[in-house]
């Protein structure tokens, strides 16, 4: 089975071992792009990691969605910001950490094969993912998700074919950044709330203000609360509350995922308080939603 190692509270990481990742140079797809360690850190707070030219022997894609650091390739620094990610190229030396004052939130992965390359190239320079009408970064964050799950799984042949073939769609959704947001059709006439609840779910990682996502739609939080709470019922505060619990059901049922860290992807840095929001919307605690049998 998978090898998870813990460091900043909510860590999650696979670090796959070196025979399983020597099978797959060998192998028709994984010689092609494969994936040597992968993880999640949540506000991690003193992350700092440094490599000689020597030491730096895969591609490293770091994708920042809150807090904020940065990044050094052979001495030249460049600063990164929230939802913004870049790729370290190989055997070139490099540096990267989180802010001091506001540490950064990040999935990450290392990758190598032949087509590592050709996804990393022009991508060593912090690029933004920010959320828009069609950015589909909870469709992204999803399948990086369902990549570590499967890994997570063990090392049979299928796992490692499937991650692989995740990981070129992830890494497509990057490059190709405009292509992935154009490829699913959406109507250009949405209304006020339907443009709102999407960028709510583009972050539901996040604590949203009320104002930040009245500016989203450009008008005043007065103005589009009354829209809102008149199309759905719901005051966009409780809206997006309660998409945080819906995503949280779905780690609940589809994932072993603990219930801290849950709550740190959903952005909850209190997993007491993101219980007693649980159990208020669901009736019922996480620990009990959980054990509880459906269908």
């Amino acid at each position: 089975m998978a090898k998870l190692k813990s460091g900043f509270r909510g860590e999650r990481a696979i670090v796959i071992p070196s025979p399983i990742i020597e099978e797959l140079k060998n192998d028709a797809l994984g010689s092609l792009l494969h994936i040597t360690d992968i993880g999640y850190y949540p506000k991690a707070t003193f992350h700092f990691r440094k490599r000689t030219k020597g030491e730096a022997k895969q591609y490293i894609l770091i994708y920042c969605i809150e807090g904020s650091g940065w990044f050094e390739i052979e001495g030249i620094r460049q600063k990164v910001s929230p939802e913004h990610f870049f790729i370290l190229p190989k055997w070139k030396a490099h540096a990267y950490g989180c802010s001091s004052t506001n540490p950064w939130t990040i999935y990450w992965l290392h990758f190598d094969g032949d087509k590592a390359g050709f996804f990393s190239e022009g991508l060593d320079k912090p690029t933004p993912v920010s959320p828009q009408k069609n950015s589909r970064i909870e469709d992204r964050l999803q399948l990086f998700e369902e990549i570590f799950a499967t890994l997570k799984n063990g090392y049979s042949k299928n796992n490692l074919d499937y991650s692989i073939s995740g990981l070129f769609h992830f890494l497509g959704s990057l490059k190709f950044l405009g292509a992935y947001r154009e490829s699913i059709f959406t109507n250009q006439n949405e209304d006020v709330s339907a443009v709102a609840i999407h960028f709510m779910r583009e972050n539901i990682h996040k604590q949203l203000t009320l104002k930040e996502i009245a500016d989203h739609v450009g008008f005043s939080p007065s103005h589009f609360s009354t829209l809102f709470q008149k199309k759905t019922g719901f005051s966009p505060l409780n809206y997006h509350s309660q998409l945080k619990i819906q995503q949280a059901c779905h780690w609940l049922d589809f994932s072993d995922m603990k219930i801290n860290q849950i709550a740190l992807t959903i952005g909850f840095d209190d997993p007491f308080y993101f219980s007693r929001v649980f159990t208020k919307t669901m009736g019922v605690s996480p620990t009990e939603y959980r054990n509880k049998k459906k269908g």
